[in-house]
């Protein structure tokens, strides 16, 4: 199923116009799904998932996020603040002029899934997250779980010193991003995004919505009443047990928990058919 390049034109009401790229397949009167990739990829991490998802009747759209897309990175911290990112996901229904859509999102994807699903849930039909669960059954399993806390070291480095981790991650020839994708990662796609982090800026406005954490709407985020799918690697370096089996406290609605055994944090590189498997089964 052939893919099309798009443009999503946003409208930041603080920090002014932003152009996502997106990639768009199958029909236009499909099954709306919207794709929200993670850190540090782009829209090219669901390479492998899009076709089987249009080919099944299903109108895609992926986009490549707040300071992913070249045209949408604003240098300030303050604009990558959930609220923002969960807007920006609501502004690309409306750009796409979708009443409401069936949402699969990775790692920050799933993030910004779950609060879309629970600040906004008229707009989501349905919700599939794969590797993070729950904002909140994560933040629990941070306060509770010694293995927890050790996995998620590396968020204190990316949200107090962004500039400093994005060079760490890029000098010789990006050696610990690279190390990053732990061999799970297509080596053509590590490749790319190798070349798209090297960009002015990219990495650096890609962590800050790591050191945006903690700002914007500090209420935490509400239990997800939509019907929900969390997707969960047994070998994830990033997301333990602890946090993946509380997510199931914080869905009110239909939920479904889905456990690869032998599977790392990178499910849509690693194992699409699965992932494609989980979205349809919520769909129906």
């Amino acid at each position: 199923m052939p893919t099309e390049s798009a443009e999503i034109l946003l409208d930041d009401p603080v920090f002014g116009d932003l152009v996502l790229d997106a990639v768009v397949a199958g029909a236009d009167d499909g099954e709306p799904v919207l794709l929200l990739h993670g850190w540090p990829q782009t829209a090219l991490s669901w390479a492998h998932v899009i076709p089987p998802l249009a080919s099944s009747g299903c109108r895609v759209v992926a986009v490549d996020q707040r300071g992913y897309s070249p045209r949408a990175r604003p240098p300030e911290v303050a604009a990558y603040t959930i609220d923002s990112l969960v807007a920006d996901a609501a502004g690309v229904l409306d750009s796409l002029g979708w009443a409401s859509a069936h949402v699969l999102g990775h790692d920050w994807g799933a993030a910004v899934g779950w609060n879309l699903a629970a600040r906004r849930p008229e707009l989501v039909r349905s919700l599939t997250a794969l590797s993070v669960p729950h904002p909140r059954a994560l933040q629990e399993a941070f306060r509770t779980d010694d293995g927890q806390r050790e996995m998620s070291e590396y968020m204190t480095f990316f949200r107090t010193a962004p500039a400093a981790a994005a060079k760490v991650l890029l000098r010789d020839d990006a050696a610990a991003l690279r190390q990053v994708y732990g061999g799970h990662v297509h080596a053509a796609d590590v490749e790319a995004y190798v070349e798209h982090f090297a960009e002015d800026s990219a990495m650096e406005a890609a962590l800050s919505w790591y050191a945006a954490m903690g700002l914007g709407s500090d209420a935490g985020t509400p239990d997800v009443s939509v019907p929900t799918t969390f997707v969960w690697g047994s070998d994830d370096v990033a997301i333990g047990e602890t946090a993946a089996l509380a997510c199931a406290a914080h869905c009110t609605g239909s939920y479904e928990f889905r456990a690869l055994p032998g599977r790392s944090h990178w499910l849509p590189d690693e194992d699409p058919d699965a992932v494609v498997d989980a979205i349809l089964a919520r769909i129906g």
